[in-house]
């Protein structure tokens, strides 16, 4: 294997000092390290983890636990893969720039493109959900007019440098962390009849397997609930391209991926289990109000539905602004390796890529006009290409880890600092698992197998167009 390119060099160095007072490629460190650490613990809890859960709850009962540790258990291995390849080398184009190295140019470009789209039309999805909850509080402004203004405001941000990006992300990501914390700790003092002032007599742990079991659908019902939750853990992997504009690259990684399960296992499976405990699985105010707010209703929080719609919105925002920075970061790192336009790689004297930015927000305005004026057609289309993505991506990071952990060991020993467990056997597990999901997706039938299709055949598409880009870069090469 050649050795390490150009483009990846300054980032792998892993010198705090250099990474202070220089730049990757035009990129500035302007990342600190509580910027860091609170993308890592943000990342993992989305708007979806707020909204979505409640259909999770309704499929599966209690038993959406198991649903919730068996997609946390791969995503804890998915980032430990991750975290082994961006300790060494990390680098803007994370697993894209490593897809490319270890698998081919095919992979990075196909890869890369596709996570890309993917945030773009996430982009336009958060936009609307966030204009609408804004519309319900100031009316006179149309909805299409705040999707407008919050699009603008975080484009804004992220074309004043990294540091606005960070400390906007440090401050949304905060607000997500202390409201899951203090709903854990309020809602387990209910549970335990112990929080004053309560009147639920609804709560207690007997609602685990009361009404019908803690399995009331039986154990099939555990992987519907998988299908249903796996897309909420979308964004562990923004802090591995964020690293490369921080203070200490690797020392950044080493927490992220070290932290990973107690966030997923405090955030996720403990907040579930507060809400699956508060009240009976089947109630029908879950089903009504949303599983948080419900569980908040229950235990007399006033106002619950509003501090809800305050802490969506965060979470929306926190998406939107992590969505944006995460795409012009990819095209950064896909022009670099001239996989995209040359101008997506050139940053200004603020060291922000002001182009890719323009770009990816574009596309997620048009997609923001699509959901307006095609909502069933075009837009339902972008929804289902891109709904399968986040497992292809996680897919490919694992084909990928089995190849770079040679590299690294050849290469850059001494930076191998991070390792994937039981190697190769859990990543051969982990890529079991991932094409089982895939698999049940089609089986199940409905909006998943239309997300399974659907993406396939924009992969498809991008991975051709990628291997014919190459077969021209390489008879250039050969003319030159």
């Amino acid at each position: 294997m050649s050795a390490i390119p150009p483009t990846m060099t300054k980032a792998s160095s892993g010198d705090p000092a250099d990474a202070a007072s220089g730049t990757q490629d035009g990129l500035k460190a302007g990342l600190k390290n509580r910027h860091l650490s609170m993308i890592a613990i943000g990342g993992v809890i989305g708007a979806g983890l707020f909204v979505g859960s409640a259909s999770g709850i309704a499929a599966a009962g209690p038993g959406i636990l198991i649903s919730y540790a068996l997609v946390g258990a791969m995503v804890v291995f998915v980032m430990r893969m991750l975290g082994e390849m961006a300790a060494a080398n990390p680098t803007s184009g994370s697993f894209s720039a490593y897809a490319d190295r270890a698998l081919g140019r095919w992979a990075g470009f196909t890869i890369g493109w596709l996570y890309w789209f993917f945030w773009v039309v996430v982009l336009a999805v958060e936009a609307t959900a966030g204009a609408k909850i804004l519309q319900g509080w100031i009316p006179a402004v149309p909805q299409w007019g705040w999707a407008l203004i919050v699009m603008l405001v975080l484009t804004a941000t992220n074309l004043a440098s990294v540091s606005s990006y960070g400390e906007f992300e440090f401050w949304f990501a905060g607000i997500k962390v202390v409201a899951i914390a203090a709903f854990i700790v309020i809602g387990g003092l209910a549970v335990f009849g112990v929080l004053p002032g309560s009147h639920s007599d609804t709560a207690g742990l007997s609602n685990l397997t009361s009404h019908g079991g803690f399995l009331p659908h039986g154990p099939g019902a555990i992987l519907t609930g998988v299908l249903m939750v796996v897309f909420s853990f979308m964004g562990s992997e923004i802090v591995t391209l964020a690293a490369g504009e921080s203070e200490d690259p690797q020392r950044a990684v080493r927490q992220a991926t070290n932290s990973v399960i107690w966030r997923i296992g405090v955030f996720y499976l403990g907040s579930i289990l507060v809400v699956v405990s508060l009240l009976p699985w089947n109630s029908k105010a879950i089903a009504d109000k949303g599983s948080y707010v419900a569980a908040l209703d229950s235990i007399g929080i006033p106002h619950a539905g509003q501090i809800m719609n305050v802490i969506v919105l965060t979470a929306v925002l926190s998406c939107l602004n992590s969505g944006l920075y995460t795409a012009s970061r990819m095209a950064f790192s896909l022009g670099q390796r001239g996989d995209a336009p040359k101008a997506f790689s050139v940053t200004n004297k603020r060291g922000v890529p002001q182009t890719a930015i323009l770009a990816s927000v574009v596309f997620g305005f048009v997609a923001v006009a699509f959901n307006y004026w095609w909502p069933d057609t075009v837009f339902k289309f972008l929804l289902n290409s891109s709904g399968a993505i986040a497992l292809f991506v996680w897919l490919v990071i694992c084909f990928t880890q089995l190849k770079f952990r040679g590299i690294i060991r050849r290469e850059m020993p001494e930076k191998h600092l991070v390792k994937m467990w039981l190697f190769p056997y859990l990543t051969w597990a982990t890529i079991g698992m991932i094409l089982f999901v895939l698999g049940y997706m089609v089986v199940d039938g409905g909006d998943n197998r239309d997300q399974v299709l659907a993406s396939s055949l924009v992969g498809v598409l991008v991975l051709a167009l990628g291997v014919i880009l190459g077969r021209r870069h390489k008879k250039a090469e050969i003319a030159e």
